[in-house]
């Protein structure tokens, strides 16, 4: 009896032993589901945060404005020593233009820049030998972030004269490019880091930089050897190039032949577009094979007071855009021109090494009239402005630009 009992208990006893046999295995199941799940999820969070939190650049834009001849010797000098504000005086007005809408400012520096050296209004007149004093750079920089130097008077110190304005811009963090001499092969073009607005795939916008190849030419004395002209064509499928020649008869209306010449085989050598100055006149504009050519801005900065021609002149406003480029290459673009801001820096042997090609850039001008009439610069009242129009012949030339240039 007692056997049959427990052999009767021992039967009743195996159900519930693999009933909890089965609830353990099911938990433990549901442990390891849950487990599992919970390490498959945290690296997709994660991957979401980090893609949401590292937008990739899609657009970049950068509103440019160069200028004509510049310079803060002479006259300009005993203006701004009179004055309370003495070398800021020369900027006072520049305001007006509305520097705060412009990504970069450049222009050609008319002058060295030798730290200690007096000279007299009336000895630079007669001698047309010049020197700014450094401490305009001061200002200067606040303004412009880069100059030409390619043109008859930053020799007039001598070559230690030259490399000492060099050293100086270094100082101010205004980039440079160009040579008075048109031989010296090595200081034609340089690559600068222009300031660039670049729009996300978020929609947000942030400062960058991009490469420009920029090209000082002084052809005033002689006219720049074939193979200065021809250093364009090392940067022009890489980049935008733009030649700023310093040349041409003073002090006329319109470009002559030989100067014609000139500037239309710099876009045949690979200039996306010539911004000439030198002749201290506005001069008439062109399109050339679809690209613009302006022969001469004028004086920007200037002592030149005598009448209208000298005293205005005109602002070259370039819009450069870059859409619909390949996410990946624009950002790598990005990387590099962060790294072009210094004098013969090794940006382009970093772009053909990247295997980068030219992003897809369209190229929109405009001109903004300037006056300094009166001792100081400010914009051009709507008459000036209108005669600087005329005499370019805009109209006629911005309705030959073909694609990539447009103007308005």
């Amino acid at each position: 009896m007692y056997r049959t009992h427990e052999k009767s208990l021992r039967w009743h006893s195996r159900p519930t032993f693999w009933l909890c046999f089965l609830v353990i295995i099911f938990l433990t199941v549901i442990g390891c589901v849950f487990v599992l799940r919970s390490h498959v999820a945290a690296p997709t969070k994660t991957s979401t945060k980090s893609v949401l939190s590292q937008p990739t650049p899609v657009e970049a834009r950068s509103n440019t404005l160069f200028f004509g001849n510049a310079y803060f010797s002479r006259y300009i000098n005993d203006w701004s020593m009179a004055s309370p504000l003495k070398f800021a005086y020369p900027f006072s007005r520049l305001g007006e233009f509305g520097r705060e809408n412009y990504d970069a400012w450049i222009t050609g520096l008319e002058c060295p820049t030798v730290a200690g050296l007096q000279q007299t209004s009336a000895a630079e007149d007669a001698t047309l030998s010049f020197n700014c004093n450094p401490e305009y750079l001061k200002e200067a920089k606040k303004w412009f972030t880069a100059v030409t130097l390619a043109n008859n008077h930053t020799d007039n110190q001598g070559t230690a004269g030259f490399a000492e304005t060099q050293k100086h811009l270094e100082e101010n963090n205004i980039q440079y490019f160009g040579h008075p001499d048109p031989r010296v092969l090595t200081d034609i073009c340089d690559v600068i880091s222009l300031p660039t607005k670049i729009t996300y795939s978020n929609g947000s916008t942030k400062e960058g930089s991009l490469p420009v190849a920029m090209c000082g030419y002084h052809g005033f004395i002689q006219i720049p050897p074939i193979e200065s002209i021809e250093l364009m064509q090392k940067y022009a499928p890489y980049m935008p190039v733009i030649a700023m020649p310093h040349a041409g008869k003073e002090y006329i209306p319109a470009a002559d032949e030989l100067k014609t010449n000139l500037y239309r085989s710099m876009i045949d050598n690979g200039a996306d577009m010539v911004i000439g100055d030198h002749p201290h006149w506005v001069q008439n504009t062109e399109a050339y094979k679809g690209h613009p050519i302006i022969y001469s801005m004028g004086n920007f900065i200037f002592d030149q007071q005598y009448n209208a021609e000298v005293t205005r002149s005109a602002g070259i406003n370039v819009v450069f855009e870059v859409k619909n480029a390949d996410k990946t290459q624009l950002a790598k673009w990005l990387a590099i021109g962060k790294t072009c801001a210094s004098y013969h820096d090794t940006c382009l042997e970093q772009v053909k090494k990247a295997g980068l090609r030219k992003l897809p850039y369209t190229f929109t001008l405009s001109v903004i009239g300037t006056d300094d009439s009166k001792h100081i610069t400010k914009p051009a009242s709507a008459d000036v402005q209108a005669g600087i129009l005329q005499r370019m012949n805009w109209s006629t030339t911005i309705s030959q630009l073909t694609a990539p240039y447009s103007g308005k």
